[in-house]
């Protein structure tokens, strides 16, 4: 069997403490993260998978290029400002 790293036998150790009821719940959670990330790697190491992210990469460059896009920290600041604005009276 594969040796554990430290960080998570750490883990695991504290887990051990939680009732049985709460170990399922993370046990599942754990898995199903495992097997998500399969998915992942499987569908990213299909070549149409790729062809379809070059494509978008480069619909995405293409869209910056032209002006068509926002640097992240204006989109961001504008949802700052909608989360943190009174909402508006209406009538």
């Amino acid at each position: 069997m594969p040796s554990l790293t430290r960080s998570f036998e750490r883990a695991i150790a504290k887990a051990a403490l939680l009732p049985d009821d709460e170990q399922d719940a993370l046990a599942a959670l754990i898995l199903e993260e495992i097997e998500d990330a399969r998915r992942w790697d499987e569908h990213f190491a299909d070549d149409r998978s790729q062809a379809v992210l070059e494509r978008l990469a480069a619909e995405s460059r293409a869209e910056d290029d032209a002006g068509l896009t926002k640097p992240l920290e204006d989109l961001l600041a504008e949802v700052q400002e909608e989360t943190t604005e009174p909402p508006q009276k209406r009538g």
